[in-house]
């Protein structure tokens, strides 16, 4: 499984447009990603391309969260969405 971490640009957090955006691109994938936040067992990761579930994460600007998945292309496809994560789409 790969992991990568990444810190919420993004100044109202992991809300509305920053998560639509974010969650778009995760279901996109051919790949099933889970986001947690940093010191969350990886059991309690949600579905990263479920609207609802990021915004019921919680995460603000300069939160780091944890993103995971498994398969073919699993470390560019967290590469890519940790550069969505660490764009300030409020800017």
């Amino acid at each position: 499984m790969s992991e990568r971490k990444a810190t919420v640009a993004s100044r109202v957090g992991l809300h509305a447009r920053p998560a639509a955006i974010f969650a778009e691109a995760a279901g996109e994938l051919p790949l099933e990603v889970t986001i947690a936040m940093e010191g969350e067992p990886a059991e309690d990761a949600m579905d990263a391309s479920s609207i609802l579930s990021l915004m019921g994460l919680g995460a603000s600007h300069g939160d780091v969260v944890v993103l995971r998945a498994d398969g073919d292309g699993a470390e560019e496809a967290l590469e890519s969405l940790a550069k969505i994560l660490e764009t300030d789409h409020d800017a």
